[in-house]
């Protein structure tokens, strides 16, 4: 168990991080890491369409119940969240908010980072999640950045699968086998509620990534997957 180690997760919105992440999430949590979320949204606007459809629905419930959903899942996963409440359509983080994340990475010495891609043609949200995410990543790494803590290292960053891979120019670097987590994913995914309808698209998308992994490993075992992009080279002594 690597108690002391951590991640870090850069989600625009509620509920980015189950469909894109949650088997990484849980099986790092599983392993002992301090796993941290920081939401920027709760996709209020643009990702909550089955509850604006409710008579009477207001801006800020609907915050209040993607906020529940997006904390119960988190908790499922083993995870920590912070909310930002950043806005939606678009979202607008001040200042403060990039300098709290800068406070962030240099308090939690991530050993990885997960976020967004770099494009999105169907959602702006997710690429300016994820140029927040690289800016503030390399301010924590300046030492003369005014933020308290130790300056960050290198941790590497790897982009999450976009829901439209092939328009968002997402290319699949990484499979990672989420096997003996997926159940736990599933039951995380089937807590984001006003977006039921992505429920078997993820668990789809798993198994295919599954079938992937099997192809270019050879180990069979392998049933679920999700897919993953590094910014930065990986450095290495040897090539394996």
């Amino acid at each position: 168990m690597d108690s002391d180690k951590s991640i870090l997760v850069v989600s625009a919105h509620a509920a980015d991080f189950v469909w894109r992440a949650g088997g990484a999430i849980a099986l790092y949590a599983g392993r002992g890491y301090r796993v941290r979320i920081l939401c920027l949204s709760y996709g209020e606007r643009g990702e909550s369409e089955r509850l604006w459809r409710q008579p009477g629905m207001t801006l800020d419930c609907v915050k209040a119940l993607r906020r529940a959903e997006s904390e119960k899942a988190a908790g499922i996963l083993g995870a920590e969240i912070r909310f930002f409440d950043s806005g939606d359509y678009p979202i607008r983080p001040t200042d403060e908010t990039a300098h709290e994340m800068v406070v962030e990475f240099r308090k939690l010495q991530p050993e990885f980072v997960l976020t967004h891609s770099f494009a999105d043609p169907y959602n702006f949200d997710h690429p300016d999640a994820t140029n927040l995410t690289l800016r503030t990543r390399v301010y924590a790494q300046a030492a003369g950045y005014p933020a308290e803590g130790k300056k960050l290292g290198a941790p590497p960053v790897f982009i999450f699968e976009p829901h439209q891979p092939e328009q968002c120019e997402f290319k699949p670097q990484v499979l990672l086998d989420i096997t003996p987590v997926y159940e736990i994913k599933r039951k995380a995914m089937e807590s984001m509620e006003a977006q039921e309808h992505l429920w078997e698209y993820y668990s789809d998308l798993a198994r295919r990534r599954g079938t992937q992994a099997v192809r270019n490993s050879g180990r069979k075992e392998i049933k679920y997957a999700e897919a993953f992009q590094r910014v930065y080279p990986q450095v290495s002594s040897e090539l394996s």
